[in-house]
């Protein structure tokens, strides 16, 4: 459990952070990614779009979840990104890419919900950081 609050742990919360015109930019780039992903793994893309929640959420957070988001969505990327070359290679040998397209798109969709729930984080509160004392 987290025990310090997010400000006086993230190294990179300073002046300089991303605008959210530029996190949402990165988050329609993975979401474009995934959409590739899906055609691989023959499942039903999702529509890669900012939606009013989404926007709600983005201006309701605090800066060290811009942080954390901005982070989260670099790893994602780099996930992506080695993952949809091996799948490439995959396909350029012949090879079916169904079964590790899937594993991939599990993995995106579990990371996206990670990122979600950062900006669900109730009060700008860091995820696992008590709200109340533990019973003794």
């Amino acid at each position: 459990m987290a025990t310090l609050p997010p400000e006086t742990t993230l190294p990179r919360i300073d002046s300089a952070l991303p605008s959210v015109a530029a996190i949402e930019a990165e988050w329609l780039a993975i979401h474009r990614q995934a959409q590739e992903l899906a055609e691989l793994a023959r499942i039903a893309a999702e529509p890669a779009q900012i939606t009013p929640a989404f926007d709600l959420l983005m201006a309701k957070a605090k800066p060290w979840q811009h942080t954390l988001l901005t982070q989260g969505i670099e790893d994602v990327a780099a996930m992506l990104g080695s993952g949809m070359a091996a799948l490439a290679t995959l396909a350029d040998r012949g090879q079916d890419t169904g079964a590790p397209a899937l594993v991939l798109w599990r993995e995106f969709h579990a990371a996206r919900g990670a990122l979600l729930a950062v900006l669900h984080t109730d009060q700008g509160q860091a995820p696992g950081q008590l709200t109340q004392p533990r019973p003794a």
